[in-house]
């Protein structure tokens, strides 16, 4: 007991630290999870082991393949593209990049969808001569819940699926229903919130709208290579399962490959100037420091209490769960969390002794934890990622700025996400 309350006492300093932003988040990061093994709550060993060598490699791979992208102009001419299409107006393209990043996050991924499209509004933004941030932010808000909608759009539904045996249709046709109610409906949020607060001058956007986007293209050789590269890997990806490879492999291997034919005499530039070191550190660190919560059993004495709680009672028992699941997720990455709540899933069903009463309560727990993760700015890596990106950009996104827009979204999806699970299944 006493090493949890150490634990949770370094998580807390820690966690206060990063809203507060009195010091960097990776060194806050850093800093905690070398805390917990100074203090003998976990040794180097188990700490090291903790840190997800997959999530850190993919998270590499994936910034080398945009680096080489970035290169070819595709960035700047789908920029281009997508404000005349809204005609240069913030709000209309807010909304096209929501539903753009919705959509494609349910079958890229929501970190990778994030890595692609974040340069993009940066780019429409500098254009337009406006702050990216509300656009950033929301395109947040999308990717976590695009990612809700299938099994390989978020990892806690990849570790669900493997748990459970659930297939991609069985994904597809369970959370993709509330997952599209939540984004018609995020849209109108979009408009209340956002309507009145984004100006543009006619000049600029009629700036805008005289670029000949077709001129961007820099390397059509490179861009074509690059676009095959990027569809191999996401087919790879998709069909992960089958060829016994791990999503960093995938990613890595693409990425050196783009690095290679590109221009591989710039390699140390790339790796200094466009690999977003603090993000990859700070996921370190919290990495650790989640996992001396786990060490200490307090993610699964939560688990259980809930069992306590609901008496093993199908319907309160996916409340509880998706409630649990949404409010932990917004605090805690949600890997771990669901990799704890999984065995308790599995005791529970044991218990009730009938496999079909459990479907609802597995989908109330990919519901929480993936939408649960847009409450704060830590709650998911595609949060994460696009601060970081944001930030080496110049633009600054706060713990209390994200967490104000992120935490509305994430209450309106849950409230939908209850209802949904309610008049579904039972």
């Amino acid at each position: 007991m006493s090493l949890m309350l150490i634990a949770l006492a370094i998580f807390g300093v820690t966690y206060l630290l990063i809203i507060t932003e009195w010091i960097n988040k990776m060194l806050a990061a850093l800093m905690g999870g070398f805390a917990i093994i100074l203090t003998g709550i976990v040794n180097q060993k188990v700490a090291f082991a903790a840190i997800d060598w997959n999530v850190i490699f993919f998270l590499i791979g994936m910034m080398l393949v945009i680096s080489v992208m970035r290169q070819t102009g595709v960035f700047m001419y789908l920029a281009i593209r997508i404000a005349k299409m809204a005609k240069g107006k913030p709000l209309a393209i807010m909304v096209l990049m929501y539903l753009l990043t919705t959509v494609i996050s349910a079958f890229m991924g929501s970190v990778t969808t994030i890595m692609i499209l974040v340069p993009i509004v940066l780019l429409i933004a500098s254009e337009l001569k406006i702050t990216p941030i509300p656009f950033i932010i929301t395109m947040v808000i999308a990717s976590n819940a695009g990612g809700a909608a299938t099994m390989i759009g978020d990892p806690p539904n990849i570790l669900i699926g493997s748990a459970t045996d659930y297939n991609f249709m069985d994904f597809l046709l369970n959370l993709t229903p509330p997952v599209i109610v939540v984004t018609i409906t995020s849209v109108g949020l979009i408009w209340l919130l956002y309507r009145k607060g984004m100006v543009v001058s006619n000049a600029n956007r009629a700036k805008l709208m005289a670029y000949n986007e077709n001129n961007l293209i820099k390397s059509p050789f490179l861009l074509l290579t690059s676009l095959i590269v990027l569809a191999l890997m996401l087919f790879a990806l998709a069909l992960q399962g089958v060829l016994h490879i791990e999503t960093a492999t995938i990613a890595m291997t693409a990425g050196l490959f783009l690095l290679v034919i590109s221009d591989r005499k710039r390699v140390e530039h790339i790796l200094s100037s466009d690999v977003d070191w603090v993000t990859i550190f700070f996921f370190m660190g919290l990495f650790i420091i989640v996992e001396s919560l786990v060490e200490t059993g307090f993610i699964n004495m939560i688990a259980e209490g809930v069992m306590r709680v609901t008496h093993g009672e199908p319907r309160s028992t996916s409340m509880v769960i998706l409630w649990v699941s949404s409010i932990f997720s917004a605090f805690i990455d949600n890997v771990p969390f669901v990799a704890a709540m999984i065995p308790v899933l599995e005791r529970l069903g044991t218990l009730i002794g009938n496999p079909d009463v459990m479907h609802p309560v597995w989908w109330s727990l990919a519901l929480g934890t993936c939408l649960g993760g847009n409450g704060t700015l830590i709650g998911a890596s595609a949060n994460i990622v696009a601060v970081g990106i944001a930030n080496r950009n110049g633009f600054h996104i706060s713990f209390k700025e994200f967490t104000k827009i992120g935490m509305i979204f994430m209450l309106h999806s849950i409230v939908i996400s209850t209802a949904y699970i309610l008049l579904r299944y039972y």
